[in-house]
């Protein structure tokens, strides 16, 4: 590579840094509020937060990453053509498709960040984060410790608790447990505690009555006791892995035991060959947007009047291509066989900047945009 290409490529790495940095912060501050809220919500401490917050970074980075590859390719070549160092290589005969050399190279280097990123570390996290949410679900200690809400900690079961002291000692304890229909019973209570016994976890009730109504007779029988225990571990039992989400399967598997995956996870086959395409086509996407943002500024690598109508129009190409990956998933997941048109936003991309790469690079526009620059009178 020329001392040129590496400077390029230089700058358009750092910039690529740079947008992926503040669109990430962006967007994990945005969504971790409602995390956060859920978590803690929930009876968790930071620390469950955090490891939450870090399963979800690999499918947050891939969402920003085509539009800080978009965003650095633009601001890299409109600094270079206002510095007119673009304008200086293009006049000892550099064409726009040599200097299109270290973009190419800057597009292939994100798509092979973003193929670690969507085809391996993406899956696992979030088969991780599926896992731990189900444990975060079955932790029944977590979710009764709540004060001021009737909880559902299984079915048929509900758990009230007025107050919680510092010390662990619950206050105004009300217990629902309808899980036999036949006879269901509750508990009210105006102390508790939560005992982890060698049997399990058990809430000890002191000084409250027992409702327990009988269907068959019609009668319903109530007792007052000084300490009673109520087993809560038996509601972890209802908690279990159910079928692994489309994102959380991973690639390899969607490559060779489809049909297995397909049977065992629920899921149809249009489906599957959409997400495993989908993980690929990411790839494909970030170096078709890098060549889009260069090729529509070379455009106006001529002009005075500045390139914001090539930054606008080259927005709207990359809002199309979005666009266009809406429209093909659809037809994908009903049609597997059609999954090529998963790339086609990418081959449009990639269609564009060869068409305006070979129009910046025709003499007749040079010329053309050269005699309009010279028509201007210099001061």
């Amino acid at each position: 590579m020329s001392r040129f290409d590496g400077y390029f490529l230089r700058q358009l790495l750092v910039l690529f840094g740079f947008f992926t940095l503040v669109l990430v912060g962006v967007f994990w501050i945005t969504r971790s509020v409602s995390l956060f809220d859920r978590v803690i919500s929930g009876g968790q401490s930071a620390m469950v937060f955090l490891e939450f917050t870090a399963l979800t970074l690999p499918t947050l980075i891939r969402t920003v990453m085509p539009m800080a590859v978009f965003a650095a390719a633009v601001y890299a070549t409109n600094r270079l053509s206002r510095e007119s160092e673009m304008t200086v290589m293009l006049a000892t005969g550099s064409s726009p498709w040599r200097l299109a050399r270290p973009v190419l190279m800057f597009g292939l280097s994100a798509g092979l960040m973003m193929a670690v990123i969507s085809v391996f570390l993406r899956p696992a996290s979030v088969d991780q984060l599926e896992q731990r949410q189900d444990e975060v679900a079955g932790d029944v200690t977590a979710q009764l410790l709540n004060e001021g809400e009737f909880l559902h900690p299984a079915d048929s079961v509900i758990v009230y608790i007025g107050r919680i002291d510092l010390d662990g000692t619950l206050h105004e304890v009300f217990v629902s447990d309808q899980r036999d229909a036949v006879n269901p019973v509750s508990y009210s209570s105006t102390t508790a505690y939560l005992v982890n016994q060698a049997s399990g976890l058990h809430l000890v009730m002191l000084d409250g009555i027992a409702l327990r109504y009988n269907q068959a007779g019609n009668t319903l029988s109530s007792t007052l006791f000084e300490d009673a225990s109520y087993d809560i571990s038996e509601l972890t039992k209802e908690s279990g892995m159910g079928h692994r989400s489309l994102e959380a399967i991973p690639t390899m598997e969607l490559i060779w035991d489809r049909e297995a995956v397909a049977v065992q996870d629920d899921h149809s086959i249009g489906h599957l060959v959409d997400e495993l395409h989908q993980r690929f086509s990411w790839v494909a996407i970030c170096i078709a947007v890098a060549l889009v943002g260069y090729s529509a500024l070379m455009l106006g690598s001529f002009s005075r009047f500045g390139l914001w109508p090539q930054i606008l129009g080259a927005f709207t190409i990359l809002v199309l291509l979005e666009g266009v990956r809406g429209f093909v998933s659809p037809v994908v997941i009903g049609s597997p066989q059609l999954w090529i048109l998963l790339y086609l936003p990418a081959m449009l991309g990639v269609i564009l900047s060869g068409l305006f790469l070979t129009i910046a690079g025709r003499p007749l526009f040079r010329r053309s945009n050269a005699g309009q620059r010279d028509a201007i009178p210099s001061t």
